[in-house]
């Protein structure tokens, strides 16, 4: 894999750490668009797809991205299983430092069965009580010292599919050691999380379409996709006025909001494939940028042509996303990126 060209000696970041799900997952496509019957036996096929939970999705492209010597070291939990033994090996493979990833005997590592009529709907099955369900606050203290290692120099993630107790803890510890700290929530957890106060403990919010209009109640499907986002950073500032915001559209684009200005980056019109995990490497180019120094709006636009080259495979994890893919990929589509994430791409 080749990273992307960045002095990473002269930049403010120099390691990321994050908490979230750890798992994996297959996609089965069912025959017939009739809602599933209860005790119904329905014929359909397993897709050649693999699944990723966010954080291996993230940490996996900021690593790549940025590699050597910056550190990305994950927090969670995996079973002691086929799964999860496979994952730590790709996670490893791709130079993360698993130094706080659990290995929980007795626990199913998380697993999910993804089914998709043939109109593209579906649902999932997951396992309940994985391991990741046992990440706690206790867990991620064990990472503290790394925090102090990497004071006022490190990047703070907290996902989902870890309790929320877990995902405050590392937001404790990265404040108190001047991380910038960014997140992402569903949809269910936003209000739990604004209650909770973690709005308040963040420097970045990460969201989707549906996300934001669990911050404001409004309806993603039936909203103008301006006038929610414009909702949404009304809201979170009246909930943290220092608060950054990314928000996502689909093929409406993506809004950056960078405590002055509310940006707006176009999609690039691509072949889909599957837009799963798109939204993580959404984040993932966000996050890469970030540590290049680019302002916000332009690691916007990073994290839109990560999200859109991630589109073009059918894992949730494009195991070719690297500097010449990006780069042959933003000049096929005539990418309208600034000169400074033209220069990211450029060739040595």
């Amino acid at each position: 894999m080749v990273p992307l060209k960045i002095a990473l000696h002269n930049s403010r970041f120099q390691a990321l750490i994050g908490v979230g799900g750890i798992g994996s997952g297959t996609f089965f496509a069912l025959s017939g668009n009739h809602t599933l019957g209860r005790e119904e036996s329905r014929s359909g096929r397993f897709l050649e797809a693999r699944d990723y939970c966010k954080l291996h999705i993230i940490a996996h492209y900021v690593q790549t991205l940025l590699g050597s010597p910056f550190v990305t070291l994950p927090i969670g939990k995996v079973g002691d299983d086929e799964v999860g033994h496979r994952l730590l090996a790709e996670m490893r493979a791709a130079g993360l430092d698993l130094s706080h990833v659990q290995v929980c005997p007795g626990l199913q590592t998380l697993y999910a069965i993804c089914f998709i009529y043939p109109d593209g709907t579906g649902g999932n099955l997951t396992t309940d009580q994985s391991a990741c369900a046992q990440v706690d606050a206790g867990h991620v203290a064990q990472a503290a010292s790394e925090f102090r290692q990497y004071a006022g120099r490190g990047i703070a993630l907290v996902l989902p599919e870890v309790p929320l107790a877990a995902r405050e803890k590392l937001l404790e510890l990265g404040t108190a050691q001047r991380f910038f700290r960014v997140a992402s929530f569903t949809s269910a957890e936003m209000w739990p999380a604004i209650e909770a106060n973690l709005m308040g403990k963040l420097d970045l919010l990460a969201m989707n379409r549906d996300e934001a209009a669990a911050v404001v109640g409004m309806s993603a499907e039936d909203s103008y996709p301006l006038a929610l986002v414009e909702a949404t950073i009304h809201k979170l500032r009246d909930i943290n006025p220092h608060l950054l915001a990314s928000i996502t559209a689909g093929k409406e684009g993506s809004w950056s909001w960078d405590g002055k200005a509310l940006l707006h980056v176009p999609a690039l019109p691509v072949e889909v494939v599957s837009t799963a995990g798109a939204g993580d490497a959404h984040i993932s180019g966000i996050i890469v940028g970030l540590v290049a120094g680019l302002t916000l709006s332009q690691a916007q636009e990073l994290g839109t042509l990560v999200a859109a080259l991630s589109v073009t495979s059918p894992h949730t994890i494009h195991p070719g996303v690297e500097q010449d893919s990006l780069r042959d990929f933003a000049s096929r589509h005539q990418a309208p990126l600034t000169e400074a994430v033209q220069s990211l791409l450029e060739e040595d």
